[in-house]
């Protein structure tokens, strides 16, 4: 008896729909065609004892499973729920009528459990397009794939369930999420805050400006200066997630197996942190079967490299073009795929090996050169894709006694809000751009016009500081984003003169 079921398989954040035939004739051997990798062949020993510890046997005849398309890989242990339950069907062991009607994905325990799968939500979103009614899959996945509405998504926590749904004997419970009340019932729901920053003012400005254009931005102090922390409050001064930014993110950390069973949306900013051990494939994605990396989780939300030196070279350079592209792509011999990776940057380096370096009380004990050295670690067309230098100073025992309470990151993120209003109103025609950081060169000479004075003083700085011309279009968009905080519709003398100030840790202003 031949008998069809659906699964589906993921490229890149996009979901393939999988036919899965199984045709049970005279014989004694299983055979899987379809161009199935050893996860998928070794689903047989899965699918025996699964079947077997649930009171189900497995067809003692010739059972061929083929994978439709031919031509596509399939991978991973997710089809074994698929497959087992075509052979139930194919066997006369469950009714076989409503097959057609539902995708169905899930990992195979031995004992016939579902296990999760990764890519629940691109999956779904397929299975809504190609028409189907509902899906099936693991419980731990139901809340993730719900949120897609007009389909019926059903969470099963056995393989036994799965049987008993499609003879008519049980009805599977309907997961169900209001997508909207879930994102905005969650949203900017962050677990610290500016207000518990003391002191550091100029950094918080820095960070203002950062966030408002969406610049990258280096922090480069001290040890115990507080770089980490104020890092880590970044995202909650940025504006929120849109819906579509949410579903966008959750798609990724879906491929990438991120969600926990109790989310069904990734509703605030990420904010990734990798170890500085970190391999090139782990931060910008790949592999033999490629998933997604640091940079495409932290899309639409922050990357934070900390000890930025520490980090491999190789490493570091790789980042270059999905800096300026925002997306990163993985091609292989037969297939191609592309991951989204509009992140902002966020490093932070100590000045030198000791630390101490332009300390205002501890010596720096590094021998002559060594600065220079250090920062050389650190390619310049790295530094110049990364907008704002800003040098971060201990806090002093006053501020750090000090009673007085900060500014809130929610009053700080009203006004990062209505700058970033500005420059959508701006750049209404493009859709593609958000923030003043994304804009081309041609962009900027169009945008961030500046006075004669403006442009005598941006020369002298150039001559003094020895900036690129990479460098030169950073500090108009800079100034650009400053100007917008302050609500002018010019970039003024003072703007220029701020956004100058944040090269000024480049190569040859730093070490001297």
């Amino acid at each position: 008896m031949l008998v069809k079921t659906f699964g589906s398989a993921v490229y890149g954040i996009e979901a393939i729909t999988i036919t899965v035939e199984v045709n049970i004739a005279a014989g004694t051997k299983y055979f899987i065609v379809g161009l199935p990798d050893i996860a998928v062949k070794e689903s047989y020993f899965r699918i025996e004892s699964a079947l077997k510890n649930c009171g189900f046997r497995m067809p003692r005849q010739q059972v061929v499973v083929n994978m439709a398309p031919a031509d596509i890989k399939k991978e991973g242990s997710s089809y074994d729920l698929t497959i087992a339950t075509a052979v139930l069907a194919a066997s006369g062991q469950i009714e076989a009528e409503n097959l057609d009607k539902y995708l169905i994905m899930g990992e195979l325990s031995l004992d016939g459990g579902l296990q999760p799968i990764k890519g629940a939500l691109p999956i779904a979103i397929q299975a809504r397009k190609d028409g189907f009614k509902g899906f099936i899959l693991p419980k731990q996945n139901a809340r993730e794939a719900a949120i897609v509405n007009d389909l019926e998504v059903y969470g099963a926590e056995s393989i036994k369930e799965v049987a008993s749904f499609f003879n008519g004997d049980i009805d599977l419970l309907r997961e169900e999420v209001n997508t909207r009340e879930e994102f905005y019932n969650s949203l900017c729901n962050y677990d610290s805050d500016f207000s518990e920053v003391k002191g550091q003012e100029n950094i918080k400005r820095a960070l203002e400006i950062a966030a408002a254009g969406g610049h990258n931005v280096i922090l480069i102090g001290p040890p115990g200066a507080g770089k980490t922390m104020l890092a880590r409050r970044l995202p909650s001064i940025l504006p929120p997630l849109s819906l579509y930014e949410s579903l966008e993110t959750t798609k990724i950390h879906s491929v990438a197996g991120k969600l926990s069973a109790a989310d069904a949306l990734v509703t605030i900013r990420p904010f990734r942190s990798p170890h500085h051990t970190i391999s090139d494939v782990a931060l910008v994605g790949g592999g033999g079967n490629p998933q997604p990396g640091e940079i495409s989780l932290a899309h639409n939300g922050v990357l934070f490299l900390d000890e930025l030196p520490e980090f491999k070279r190789s490493a570091l350079e790789v980042m270059r073009q999905p800096l300026e592209e925002r997306r990163v792509t993985i091609s292989r011999a037969k297939f191609t795929v592309d991951y989204p990776s509009s992140f902002m940057l966020v490093a932070s380096m100590n000045p030198c090996p000791c630390g101490y370096y332009n300390h205002p009380e501890k010596e720096c004990i590094c021998p002559p050169g060594m600065v220079q050295k250090y920062l050389s670690k650190i390619s310049g067309p790295l530094l110049d894709r990364i907008d704002l230098h800003v040098e971060v100073t201990p806090v002093n025992f006053s501020e750090l006694a000090s009673d007085r309470l900060a500014e809130k990151s929610e009053d700080i993120r009203e006004r990062v809000i209505k700058a970033r209003t500005v420059q959508l109103d701006r750049f209404g025609a493009r859709p593609d751009l958000h923030a003043n950081a994304q804009m081309s060169p041609q962009m900027v000479r169009d945008v961030c016009k500046i006075s004669e004075a403006g442009q005598t003083l941006l020369k002298k700085a150039m001559e003094k500081l020895g900036l690129s011309a990479r460098a030169y279009d950073r500090i108009l968009k800079v100034s650009r984003t400053i100007a917008d905080l302050a609500g002018s519709e010019d970039i003024k003398i003072e703007h220029l003169a701020e956004a100058i100030q944040f090269r000024s840790l480049d190569r040859e202003g730093w070490a001297g």
